[in-house]
């Protein structure tokens, strides 16, 4: 083993820069965490045995060009400043602690190496805090370095991902620390402004420690100046970086900046050894210690020289103050997480030379190695210890601290003190399900929130049955909730989703419902109606028949054609039976006659009708002298008629069937709340022509009796004729627009009224007034009367 006065280093205190050092009070402690845990080390024989180590502490300034100074020094000659040369083998520093500064402690890798926290981590921690607490509109202000523009990049993807957008995303003054007090508070200002505008309640402070002290200044801002804008709380979220600090003169300031803040902290145990030993400092006992005469000073309002009592009413220090009196926002007794990771820096670099020594490769150190870097990737599995309190400390392969993060709820108090309250924890070596642990009802919150949890999101959350509609010029967390679409019900996303064809929304369009299968069917009032007026008008059809055959030598039955009369009277009793086809679940036989049926039955009755008229008109054409019409009047023209016209639409028809037959089908968009069973026509276009065939036999049966209304009244039944054909023409010219414009099964109920409502008008019009005269006018029913009449 090497002698021990090879390897001892004296405990030294250095201020670059500046013979008289101003720090912040707060980071004294860092100091003390420094000493005590040299100290433990040196005391303890079992990890360095023979070696004693000691320290040497440079201030930065909160300036890079110190740290990189205090960094070139190390690697010259002490007071030369002559970079690889060192002769003053005595004071060989073998490791190398950066400060807490993010914004600092970059520099030194330029030249030595970094003491690396886990700042992913640390990002993710404050994501599934906001998520846990259901903050998705926030506010940023980042410190004005690598570090915050590292933070803001990352933060910016990955909070996007999950939903979480900025109200304002500001940096901090470049010059917070400028002697240009006049641009320094402008800046402020300004930021104030920003601030205090956001409706955000949330705001991360991505910042160094020191930034509290000018922060603690930020609420009493519109003290100073006319500033029309009125002091809002907000719940402050602090990284790991940030501890409490504060100058002097904010002694008599409030806390309650931070009151309700919740802050990061390297997940730290208790090491119940350090608050005695913080009870044993004294300025007078530790010479060498020049950092404790200045905290003493300025923590406890005294003066170590009588020529200085006079200034600002200063006594006299005795050495004998206790740092325990101290309010806690001067001084903590109790180790703070930053303090806590240079502890264990301290005990890593105490373990790493253990290890050296263990292997046998203390000798080549010692000759060849003038400073030796903390992280060294070859050596990595030397970084796994377990520190004085028992708690293991490693790195991951990134060399950054593989411990998790303790969250901090921030409570103050009137008289210049403050709790840190333990509600939760970040545990990268748990389960997915416990590695993010808050207690939520033991957060204190700003005094503003009334202990009600704060909302920070840019508007309410849209209720059920509403889409996310983006608001223009804002971020994308802000919306207009807008009701979904008939037909459509919200989703947890805050969209608007089609519901299935099968099913339609509720009355709060956020559940989709099953459809009602409908159809018209008998034992709806409706579908009972149509029954008994298609059996009705069956029935007086049937009525009409039989008088007719009971009554078929009269002469007003044998003077308009008795064949053409029965069929015509056949046809409109089939045209009522037909509705049935109609009405009732469509199955494949009804689809393939309803329309086929419809259409043949209705352009016999309108050929028989055609064929009558036809018959009666060339009858009288053919009494003229020298007409050669007389060969053409007999039944058989009247057959022909009949025929040909029946054959035409029976061939469309057969057509139609063939090339693309009605089926059963279910229409599910019709109607918003009901499936429809119906048949589908398969081709409009057949179906549409079958109409109009029908269409063109009633135009020409309309003309011809026209043509023929003026002849004698006892052969003339044109005259009924025509009056049925406008009755006709008017219900089906009335049809297609509704029957187009009609949904569901209303559209079947159409077509079976004007089906009735047609063949009836044919009925009464040219059956009614025979019946009249046959049943009640028997007198008018004679030969003599019908030649009389001629």
């Amino acid at each position: 083993m090497l002698p021990e006065d090879d390897i001892c280093f004296h405990c030294r205190i250095l201020c670059i820069h500046n013979s008289h050092c101003r720090f912040f009070l707060q980071n004294y402690q860092h100091t003390l965490a420094l000493i005590f845990a040299v100290k433990e080390i040196n005391e303890n024989p079992q990890l360095l045995s023979n070696m004693t180590l000691g320290i040497r502490i440079t201030n930065s300034n909160f300036m890079a060009k110190w740290t990189y100074f205090a960094s070139l020094e190390l690697l010259s000659t002490q007071g030369k400043f002559i970079p690889n040369y060192k002769c003053d083998v005595q004071e060989k520093t073998i490791s190398v602690i950066a400060g807490p500064n993010a914004n600092i402690s970059p520099f030194m890798p330029n030249i030595l190496n970094i003491y690396k926290m886990p700042q992913k981590l640390q990002t993710n921690g404050i994501l599934q805090l906001l998520l846990h607490l259901k903050w998705s509109y926030i506010g940023l202000i980042s410190q004005r370095d690598e570090s915050g523009q590292r933070f803001v990049q990352h933060a910016l993807t990955l909070f996007a991902q999950k939903g979480i957008c900025f109200d304002f995303m500001q940096e901090l003054p470049k010059e917070t620390f400028s002697n240009d007090i006049d641009t320094v508070f402008k800046d402020f200002i300004d930021l104030y402004k920003v601030v205090m505008n956001s409706t955000a309640n949330v705001v991360i402070l991505y910042c160094e420690n020191q930034v509290i002290a000018v922060f603690r200044l930020f609420p009493y801002l519109s003290e100073y100046e006319d500033i029309p804008v009125r002091r809002k709380d907000k719940v402050w979220i602090m990284p790991g970086q940030m501890e409490f600090t504060s100058v002097p003169f904010q002694k008599i300031r409030p806390l309650d900046f931070i009151h309700g803040a919740i802050s990061f902290a390297v997940s730290s145990k208790e090491v119940t050894e350090f608050k005695p030993f913080l009870q044993m400092r004294s300025p007078t006992s530790e010479e060498e210690d020049h950092i404790a005469r200045l905290f003493w000073e300025q923590a406890f309002e005294c003066s170590f020289f009588k020529d200085k009592l006079d200034e600002n009413g200063r006594v006299l220090c005795t050495g004998e103050e206790k740092l325990e009196t101290l309010p806690n926002s001067i001084f903590e007794t109790t180790m703070t997480g930053q303090s806590y990771s240079i502890y264990n820096a301290i005990y890593a670099v105490a373990h790493a030379l253990k290890a050296m020594f263990t292997i046998h490769i203390v000798q080549k150190l010692h000759k060849s190695l003038h400073w030796f870097m903390f992280y060294d990737s070859s050596m990595e599995e030397l970084f796994l210890f377990n520190n004085s309190v028992g708690e293991k400390i490693f790195f991951n392969e990134k060399g950054e601290l593989g411990t998790g993060f303790d969250i901090i709820n921030w409570i103050t108090f009137p008289n210049q003190t403050f709790l840190k309250i333990k509600i939760g924890k970040i545990d990268p070596l748990a389960s997915s399900e416990e590695s993010f642990m808050v207690s939520e009802e033991n957060i204190i919150w700003p005094t503003m929130f009334n202990q009600a949890l704060p909302l920070s999101v840019c508007n309410k959350k849209c209720y059920p049955g509403y889409l996310k509609k983006k608001i223009d010029e804002k971020p994308f967390c802000c919306y207009d909730c807008l009701p979904c679409a008939e037909g459509k019900i919200s989703n947890r996303l805050g969209d608007c989703s089609q519901c299935p064809e099968n099913q339609y929304p509720n009355e709060f369009h956020n559940l989709c419902i099953e459809k009602q299968i409908t159809f018209l069917s008998y034992e709806e009032p409706l579908g009972i109606t149509l029954t008994a007026v298609a059996v009705l008008f069956f029935v007086t059809s049937a009525l009409v028949l039989r008088i007719f055959i009971k009554q078929w030598e009269t002469p007003i039955v044998k003077a308009n054609n008795r064949n053409l009369t029965y069929i015509l009277l056949v046809a409109l009793q089939l045209s009522f039976l037909c509705t049935f086809l109609f009405i009732g679940q469509p199955d494949q036989v009804k689809c393939l006659m309803q329309q086929t049926a419809f259409g043949i039955i209705f352009s016999v009755a309108i050929s028989c009708i055609l064929g009558k008229t036809t018959i009666v008109v060339l009858a009288f054409m053919a009494t003229k002298p020298g007409s050669q019409i007389k060969k053409w009047v007999g039944k058989r023209l009247a057959n022909v008629i009949v025929l040909s016209c029946s054959m035409i639409q029976f061939s469309i028809c057969a057509m139609w069937l063939a090339i693309s037959p009605p089926f059963p089908d279910s229409d599910m968009h019709s109607m918003a709340e009901e499936i429809v069973l119906e048949c589908n026509e398969g081709s409009a276009i057949m179906f549409y022509t079958v109409l109009g065939f029908m269409g063109f036999l009633t135009g020409i049966s309309f003309t011809v009796a026209f043509l023929a209304r003026k002849l004698p009244d006892s052969f003339n039944e044109a005259k009924f004729i025509t009056f049925s054909m406008l009755v006709f023409c008017s219900v089906w010219v009335t049809f297609v627009p509704t029957y187009l414009s009609t949904k569901g099964k209303y559209m079947v109920v159409v077509e079976i009224f004007s089906i009735l409502a047609s063949a009836m008008g044919l009925l009464a019009c040219i059956f009614f007034p025979k019946c009249y005269i046959i049943l009640l006018r028997p007198d008018l029913n004679r030969k003599d009367k019908i030649i009389k009449q001629i």
